[in-house]
């Protein structure tokens, strides 16, 4: 076999990887772990992720475009439906899959619905075991030698996306796997959510951390005002639309205590993530049928479905 020649060594590639699993797999603190800041918001809560958010990571001559996909279940509502679209539609553009599996639960029902559909597209994907510093060496290596046995499944890596371990070497098996082509994004890029997005998702990711119950999943955040000051700040102004009336009060706290926290929580870490100051201005409106408004699906990147 010949030597690499130098300009082999050159060669860029960039690519495209969809981070596919069940709810609460850790796709989104995975994504962040490898681009190595926030892209996207984090809850304990399932289904957080609404639409498809994109992350670029470096890595050598590599542009690996991270696609972080909606958590795939089966869906009951339009909004469940529209986010179980968006997860599929992002892996089947990808170059390759990689199927988060959260290692504590193993392949519960909707990890092995995701693999049947896989294994009848005939795709060929790639699984991270995640949350492993959680799990028994016994009880992981058996999880592992089960989906061995599983057709469409390539390779398994055991990751922890939370404290990154494993994370290098996936980083560099992807690196390694996109296909060669010039980079698609400047190489500074991390991401390629629009700032007023990343604004309301992380509004929105306050709300979920500090309601309770179903009250975060009737919920949803605009940005109706990006204003830049002349002293470099900027000034945000949001809307949080409630489906119920009721549920307003809920929102703003007594005395407007609730909304207060929550947002002084977004202005603090817009501003780390904008580097520099952030005037946030929430407001809290009741749209009784937004589940049902088609423009409010692309506001946050989605297909209405039909």
């Amino acid at each position: 076999m010949a030597n690499k020649s130098a300009a082999d060594e050159d060669r860029t590639r960039a690519g495209f990887v969809a981070l596919v699993g069940a709810p609460n797999a850790g796709k989104s603190t995975l994504l962040n772990q490898l681009v190595g800041q926030k892209v996207s918001i984090v809850s304990p809560k399932v289904q957080t992720t609404r639409a498809r958010v994109v992350g670029i990571v470096m890595e050598g001559v590599s542009q690996i475009i991270l696609v972080d996909t909606p958590g795939i279940f089966a869906p009951k509502r339009k909004l469940e439906q529209a986010m179980v679209d968006a997860a599929w539609a992002g892996q089947e553009e990808a170059d390759r899959t990689l199927l988060l599996i959260d290692a504590e639960r193993g392949v519960g029902e909707d990890t092995d619905r995701i693999l049947k559909r896989l294994g009848q597209a005939g795709k060929k994907v790639w699984v991270a075991l995640n949350k492993i510093d959680q799990v028994r060496k016994d009880t992981l290596l058996a999880l592992a030698a089960q989906l061995g046995d599983v057709e469409c499944i390539d390779r398994i890596f055991m990751i922890s996306a939370l404290n990154g371990d494993g994370v290098s070497d996936l980083r560099a098996a992807m690196a390694a796997s996109v296909p060669e082509s010039p980079w698609l994004y400047p190489e500074d890029q991390v991401s390629e959510m629009p700032s007023r997005l990343l604004a309301a998702e992380i509004t929105r990711e306050k709300l979920f951390m500090r309601l309770h119950q179903e009250l975060p999943y009737s919920l949803t955040v605009e940005t109706e005002k990006w204003t830049e000051r002349k002293d470099g700040s900027v000034r945000i102004d949001q809307i949080v639309y409630v489906s119920r009336t009721g549920h307003k009060p809920i929102v703003l706290g007594k005395g407007g205590r609730t909304m207060r926290q929550i947002g002084q929580a977004a202005r603090e870490e817009l501003s780390v993530l904008l580097g520099r100051p952030v005037h946030l201005f929430l407001f809290v409106k009741v749209r009784e049928r937004w589940l049902e408004d088609p423009a409010r699906y692309r506001e946050m990147g989605l297909e209405f479905p039909r």
